[in-house]
């Protein structure tokens, strides 16, 4: 069963969601940011990137930062910039990217849940990273922007928003710099609404595709406002999460490639030679960058060359889920004992490219500082869900989605 809930949105008023929507905090370091906001004092990146508007030797953690996100919301809303719903109900959210279409439901789902695991995921946090966003929420007093949560599709809840989409006008619609599609609506018939809840009351489970730091310092400001608060009612807004919520079969995860900065004292043809244990290697001819086309199968350059690796049956077949990814048969059989990355998420000589950057960045990058670089083949939604479903965690930097969800276009009140 599956809390869903609507909500009253804090949302930018008419003709200001171009202006306001941002990308999301964690993409981009706070030079980036102050750069995509400058000239905009509308951009949302001014609350979730609060630290822009302040001296650059302030630090991105101080208390100063989140005073200051509070202190911009509130101006946002002041001037109209920002308006609230004067009633609860659910939204849609639609992206387009290169002609691919996705479709959320943009909701309220229960702390609750993600504490029991109904709310599944698949990703380990940083407490650090835990601890900015906490402190953001905390004192902005707001979800101020959504978890990417996903679920098995079901075709009835699909054909209710894709016929609400067919016979209503969005409330928000633009293109983004980066030529994604934004589209939102506002579902303000309450039966519907209902009908909508109801159904999600039917879904097994839903999963965390992105978001897990969100999901996680979201859950902890619901418990620390609990305390604050033992007398508030179940329904508190406090005791919910802002997300949007998208079906399995909408999603797209792209390649998280890996470069690794040295050889580990292998030359380059010693290194060629001892990956022939667990892999076959082919050399490629010309410096077309290589993406892999199949499962176990890696592009590999190294030494101003493309090599095919494709790993032997032995390393993946008959295993778990876990070990059965192409991000674990990397890591336990190059990765670790080649090239001595025992924990990626904490190594310094370990680097990692979104598919979004496209490949020749894996050439380039390595052809100016050494080292080899990974193509890898997308983990799949199915792999992600089997993981999940087993609680079992995926190595770090196993999914990289697109296109990204865009900040500002709703925030969660949690004392409304």
């Amino acid at each position: 069963m599956a809390i869903v809930r609507p909500f009253k949105s804090l949302r930018p008023a008419a003709g200001k969601a171009a202006k306001v929507a941002s990308l999301p905090y964690d993409v981009m370091n706070r030079i980036e940011a102050k750069a995509m906001a400058a000239g905009n004092p509308d951009s949302f990146l001014h609350v979730v990137r609060s630290e822009i508007g302040l001296p650059d030797e302030i630090g991105d953690y101080d208390p100063k930062v989140y005073a200051r996100a509070k202190e911009v919301l509130e101006q946002m809303t002041a001037d109209g910039v920002l308006v609230q719903d004067t009633k609860p109900m659910f939204y849609i959210y639609r992206q387009i990217m290169c002609g691919r279409v996705q479709t959320g439901l943009v909701a309220t789902v229960a702390v609750d849940e993600y504490l029991s695991n109904d709310i599944k995921k698949h990703e380990l946090t940083l407490e650090v990273k835990e601890q900015d966003r906490i402190n953001h929420f905390d004192a902005t007093d707001a979800n101020t922007e959504p978890i990417f949560l996903t679920y098995r599709e079901n075709r009835e809840i699909s054909k209710l928003l894709n016929d609400f989409i067919k016979f209503n006008a969005p409330t928000a619609g633009f293109t983004s710099e980066d030529n994604i599609t934004h589209y939102t609506w506002a579902i303000e018939d309450d039966d519907l609404n209902g009908k909508l809840e109801q159904l999600f009351a039917g879904i097994d489970a839903l999963y965390i595709a992105d978001g897990h730091h969100r999901s996680a310092s979201a859950a902890k400001v619901g418990l620390k406002r609990r305390e604050q608060f033992p007398d508030a009612p179940a329904d508190a807004e406090f005791n919910y999460f802002m997300a949007v919520i998208f079906p399995d079969e909408d999603l797209f995860i792209m390649d998280y490639n890996r470069i690794v900065k040295d050889l580990n004292g292998f030359s380059a043809e010693d290194f060629t030679k001892v990956l022939q244990t667990g892999f076959s290697v082919r050399k490629m001819e010309g410096k077309e960058p290589l993406r892999p086309k199949a499962k176990a199968h890696f592009g590999m350059y190294l030494d101003g060359n493309w090599y095919e690796l494709a790993a032997k049956p032995e390393l993946y077949q008959n295993k778990d889920p876990y070990d059965r990814l192409d991000v674990s048969i990397l890591q336990q059989n190059v990765l670790s004992p080649l090239l001595a990355i025992e924990d990626p998420r904490t190594s310094k000589r370990i680097d990692f490219v979104g598919g979004i950057r496209g490949l020749q960045e894996l050439a380039d990058r390595v052809d100016a500082a050494g080292g080899v670089a990974f193509s890898m083949y997308p983990t799949t939604m199915a792999e992600l869900l089997e993981i999940a479903d087993a609680e079992m965690t995926m190595p770090p930097k196993s999914t990289w989605f697109e296109p990204k969800l865009r900040s500002g276009l709703f925030i969660h009140l949690l004392s409304d």
